[in-house]
């Protein structure tokens, strides 16, 4: 007990420090940030393992018991390339769709658009990138011909009144070209922006990016589409999506990614790893004093349940530290 005691006010000192840091020369941060919880889709799609349908029905509740304002449900993909996301129409009818969240599906193409719709998705979202060669390994096109399948989802969601929001992935390094331009990812951004997408989600998808390389991308993508309408999705590879994730709250990001128990990767690029975990996002924010309107306790217990069904441990810190404590 005399070790905690002494603990405690170190740890009150260190956040006590962080917020006087935060009002001087690490800029204004947001008072309050969306986050849009992934886990479900992005963080389940690689699985090897079919995950049971009624396990990701409880995630999906559980999260939303937890306070989650977006939270990605399913993905209308052909099972024959994302066998994962079979049952997505059964995931969308049986999950408890509470009146104050977003449940957005992916959807890669017209027909999934349909799908979808029939399925009851009130929201979809759109998958882009900002690498030539990721377009063409991830969805067999180009970045020009991934557009023009866009375009008839644009119209058909524009006719049923159904929002979209865009990814753009590979904005800070692509697994076949490297490094991207900042001014690709604009260029991207912009034309997603302006087809109709009412949020541009921007995807370290590969984890390779610093504090500096997000710095001067969203730079560059501020100057074509509203701050108010990006967002980040920083994967943890090198380590660095609580770092590149702060340094786009400074910049005037208010939307931000993450996966429960930090689950996920990409099929497409070799060696990357979970995106950031929410509980660590929620952890830190909380830290600053920015309000999300999630309950740690109950993400902590959606982490431990998604972690005991797949029967590995949780990528997240916070869950980790929890646990001995």
């Amino acid at each position: 007990m005399a070790a905690m005691r002494k603990v405690l006010p170190q740890r009150l000192v260190g956040l006590a420090s962080l917020r006087a840091v935060s009002t001087s020369s690490m800029g204004t941060f947001p008072k309050q940030v969306k986050i849009v919880e992934v886990g479900p889709r992005d963080g389940l799609q690689n699985e090897k393992n079919v995950v049971p349908t009624p396990v990701k029905i409880k995630l999906i509740d559980m999260l939303s018991e937890a306070g989650l304002p977006v939270i990605e449900a399913t993905s209308f993909v052909s099972p024959k390339w994302v066998p994962q996301m079979a049952d997505h129409t059964e995931v969308l009818k049986g999950i408890q769709k509470f009146p104050s969240i977003s449940y957005p599906v992916l959807v890669p193409n017209l027909k999934g658009f349909e799908a979808a719709v029939a399925a009851g998705a009130k929201e979809v979202t759109v998958f882009g990138a900002a690498s030539e060669l990721f377009t063409q390994k991830n969805i067999n096109s180009s970045i020009e011909e991934s557009f023009q399948r866009f375009d008839v989802i644009f119209k058909g969601a524009q006719a049923a009144g159904i929002p979209v929001r865009g990814y753009v992935s590979c904005v800070l390094g692509c697994p076949y070209e490297g490094k991207i331009s900042p001014a690709k990812v604009a260029e991207v951004s912009k034309r997603m922006y302006s087809m109709g997408c009412y949020e541009i989600s921007l995807g370290d998808t590969i984890g390779v990016g610093t504090p500096g390389a997000m710095r001067d991308m969203l730079s560059a993508v501020m100057h074509e589409v509203p701050l108010a309408a990006l967002a980040v999705h920083c994967h943890d590879t090198y380590g660095q999506a609580l770092a590149n994730t702060l340094m786009a709250l400074q910049m005037g990001v208010t939307v931000v990614d993450a996966s429960v128990a930090g689950l996920g990767g990409c099929p497409y690029a070799q060696g990357a790893s979970g995106n950031l975990a929410t509980e660590d996002l929620v952890y830190m924010l909380a830290g600053l004093g920015i309000h999300t309107g999630v309950n740690i306790q109950k993400l902590l217990e959606a982490g431990d349940f998604i972690c005991q069904a797949l029967n590995r441990k949780s990528s997240s810190k916070v869950a980790q530290a929890s646990c001995k404590l």
